[in-house]
């Protein structure tokens, strides 16, 4: 019996591992779409140039 209860336990830790991973995929994906948007929409500075969208 311990041995199955192991092995399912194995599983759905793997299975949560697996979608947790996914779901930081995508997590990234938009991030990234958010990020590269944000150089195509930034304003300009009191310059005349590009100003940053981010602060760092």
């Amino acid at each position: 019996m311990v041995p199955v209860l192991l092995v399912l336990l194995l599983a759905l830790i793997l299975f949560g591992a697996g979608f947790a991973i996914k779901v930081l995929w995508w997590i990234a994906l938009a991030v990234l779409v958010i990020w590269l948007l944000g150089f195509l929409v930034r304003g300009t500075s009191a310059a005349g140039g590009r100003s940053r969208w981010y602060r760092w």
